[in-house]
């Protein structure tokens, strides 16, 4: 596979900067949640989403190749003087399958190493 720095990806070739990461786990069904936070997206910021092709979800993209996630929420919170400023991006999704969660955990690991991020147990 490739060799590229981990990428996450809203839209074909156009890379977003993850701010932040949530991780729960449910403890009666097992299931578990992932929030990634986003201080802004590129692509809203230069408007190249109405330019760029879109997958249709999330792409997480590393040496082992791709993982294609459908968020079940998206939320764009907006804040300041006048309630227009993108303050941060929230996306949702869930993992049911134990080796789901182990590539991704993989591929978060390898994200947050290129990133310089760092795990926090709460």
């Amino acid at each position: 596979m490739s060799s590229a720095n981990p990428s996450i990806e809203f839209f074909v070739g156009l890379s977003e900067e993850l701010t932040n990461v949530s991780l729960r786990k449910e403890k009666d069904t097992g299931l578990r949640s992932v929030l990634m936070t986003f201080k802004s997206l590129k692509a809203i910021e230069r408007f190249q989403s109405f330019t760029k092709q879109t997958y249709g979800d999330l792409r997480l993209i590393d040496s082992e190749g791709q993982i294609s996630v459908e968020p079940s929420s998206l939320k764009f919170i907006f804040g300041g003087d006048e309630g227009d400023e993108l303050l941060k991006v929230e996306c949702g999704f869930e993992i049911d399958r134990d080796e789901h969660w182990d590539r991704f955990m993989r591929f978060m690991n390898r994200y947050a190493e290129t990133n310089g991020m760092g795990y926090q147990d709460k």
